[in-house]
């Protein structure tokens, strides 16, 4: 203004401002107009830049005690217990943190891989809302969903959603203790505000909760024991389960997801651009948990998915093999084969008929293979369900399955081997008699070695075939193959096992024969009479070659005072042969 009116035509002006100038110069009027606007912009890009967030000094990121808060980035998560919403509905909280690592005690403010792998999907707004949120390093509860208006409650449900997003450490359960709170509080809000909304969820919210998730629930195991395949040195059933000290949050993410994916308000077209294949890959990924209540959420959900997205279910199938394969062909080592084989056993009791040759070939591939590894005993229950349903499905897969499952027998476990006789009982009762009659013969080979086991449990279980009605109807239409088989076992059961219960339950088996094909039974037993003659005899012989052979050494020795080695592993038939060509036996020195 100065210098417009010193520039300005006005003497008096002129000499008000220049008193002891009489004529003041126009030149110097311009230059102070130009100093004006040099401090005039000075002072706009002051104010400017006064608008912009500051980046937080290090004491603003750090707690007293030293623990930072983790902004990780915003996702979804699950549905919680029941029993979960009788828990006080706490506010959900407000934090604000630029991020560093959550290394003990600390939290990190990163982006997901879920949120990677969503993108080209636009960017939401609460992301930088929540970002600018982080400037205070303060934690603290937003209102709940009662006490804001329902024009609100969309807003205030992303909010929360974000909110959750931070990620504490447990294993230092006295940190943070407030923080910890306030998201449980939080967490147990959500999981109530999914079960009452009656408005379908839209793409922002699925995006949110998806991300949110991602960040709670997606992690590595530390534990030493993943790809150890030295399972000698060590018995999975003796291990004491692990309990994961993060449970009490985590229970209620698995239960936000699990109602999540149930609500008639998720739209599932809407829902699979976010829950979508590297989603699944990382749930599948979670089945390796050393807790087993965490499996168990896993198990539901992923049930419920592969019913609710029917697109995924080729790839979820297919992700579930290439678990089994890495399982049976490399590690041998994996803690959520028995609740992916629960999964399983109900998606194949689903299957349409006639089975399409890709389910075959999972049952040939995998299933049958998981009877291999030594630790079958903890998943055995679920696996033998699976592999009954094939058979009742299509009985003609009873040969490929019997055949397979005396591929793998076991040879010197015995309590493997009882599963085996309890797993075929099953097959066996869904066999038809075609399918019987094509793997009659090695089947009862197998059994009759059953029948001679010293184990008396592997011995008993065998002998409690012919106590399934089926399957007594089956050996009895067979009989003629089937008894010539097991006779010599039977028999030798009889009169040498040392264990009295399979005694007498032989003596059952063989009066059930006895009174089907008493003429049979007579022809088997002369049979084997003849068979134990000729060994005898063939023993006597045996013996008494040996014993010229010590009479001629004996002679031998006294005539020349020198030991003789005689060599017991000579075979019999050479030791006759011998004898009876030559006058000198043969003597090894």
């Amino acid at each position: 203004l100065f210098a417009l009116l010193v520039s300005s035509g006005d003497l008096e002006l002129r000499h008000f401002f220049f008193p002891h100038s009489s004529v003041p110069n126009v030149v110097s009027a311009k230059r102070w107009l130009g100093l004006v606007r040099v401090f005039l912009f000075v002072d706009m890009m002051k104010q400017i830049f006064g608008k912009l967030p500051r980046k937080p000094s290090k004491s603003s990121q750090h707690e007293p005690n030293g623990d930072a808060l983790n902004g990780n980035s915003f996702f979804n998560s699950s549905l919680g217990p029941n029993s979960l919403n009788s828990s006080k509905p706490g506010s959900a909280f407000k934090f604000s943190n630029s991020g560093s690592h959550l290394n003990g005690g600390t939290v990190n403010s990163h982006s997901s891989s879920s949120a990677n792998s969503n993108q080209g999907k636009k960017t939401d707004p609460l992301a930088s809302q929540a970002g600018l949120m982080l400037v205070s390093g303060i934690y603290e509860a937003l209102p709940g969903f009662r006490d804001v208006p329902s024009t609100e409650k969309q807003s205030l449900f992303l909010k929360k959603l974000n909110m959750c997003c931070v990620v504490f450490d447990f294993s230092y359960p006295t940190k943070n203790l407030r923080e910890k709170d306030i998201k449980k509080q939080t967490l147990l809000e959500l999981v109530d505000y999914i079960s009452s909304v009656t408005s379908k969820f839209n793409e922002l919210a699925v995006q949110e909760m998806t991300r949110m998730i991602s960040a709670n629930l997606f992690r590595t195991f530390p534990s030493p024991n993943h790809d150890n395949k030295l399972l000698e040195i060590y018995d999975l059933e003796d291990e004491e389960p692990a309990m994961d000290p993060a449970w009490p949050h985590l229970q209620i993410v698995y239960e936000l997801l699990l109602r999540f994916v149930v609500s008639p308000e998720t739209d599932a077209k809407l829902a699979k651009r976010y829950m979508d294949h590297s989603f699944v890959l990382k749930l599948l990924d979670l089945f390796d948990s050393d807790d087993h209540r965490e499996r168990d959420y896993l198990k539901t959900i992923l049930h419920q998915i592969y019913g609710k997205f029917m697109v995924h279910r080729p790839f979820i199938r297919k992700a579930i093999n290439n678990i089994f394969y890495r399982f049976i062909f490399e590690t041998e080592k994996h803690n959520g084969i028995a609740e992916l084989l629960e999964i399983l056993g109900s998606i194949i009791n689903g299957f349409a008929l006639p089975l399409k040759e890709e389910h075959k070939l999972f049952l040939v591939r995998a299933l049958i293979p998981l009877h291999k590894p030594k630790c079958a005993s903890t998943y055995h229950q679920q696996l033998s369900y699976c592999i009954t349903q094939f058979v009742e499905k299509d009985y003609k897969l009873a040969d490929t399955v019997i055949r397979g499952l005396l591929k793998y027998w076991p040879v010197i476990n015995s309590s493997k081997e009882v599963m085996f006789v309890g797993e075929l009982e099953e097959v066996l009762e869904a066999t038809q008699a075609a399918e019987f009659q094509r793997c009659v013969v090695p089947l009862f080979r197998q059994i009759g070695r059953c029948l001679n086991s010293s184990h008396f449990q592997v011995a008993e279980r065998a002998l409690f075939l012919w106590n399934n009605d089926h399957i007594r109807n089956l050996i009895i239409e067979n009989r003629s193959v089937i008894l010539p088989i097991i006779f010599p076992a039977l028999e030798r059961n009889t009169s040498g096992h040392w264990n009295q219960a399979v005694q007498s339950f032989t003596l059952n088996v063989r009066k059930i024969f006895t009174d089907v094909d008493h003429v049979l039974f007579d022809e088997c037993l002369s049979r084997f009479q003849e068979d134990e003659l000729k060994e005898k005899e063939m023993q006597e012989r045996r013996e008494l070659t040996w014993k010229r052979l010590e009479d001629v050494v004996s002679s031998t020795t006294a005539a020349s005072n020198e030991a003789v080695l005689v060599s017991r592993f000579v075979s019999s038939i050479a030791i006759a042969t011998a004898t009876a060509t030559s006058p000198t036996p043969m003597v090894g020195n």
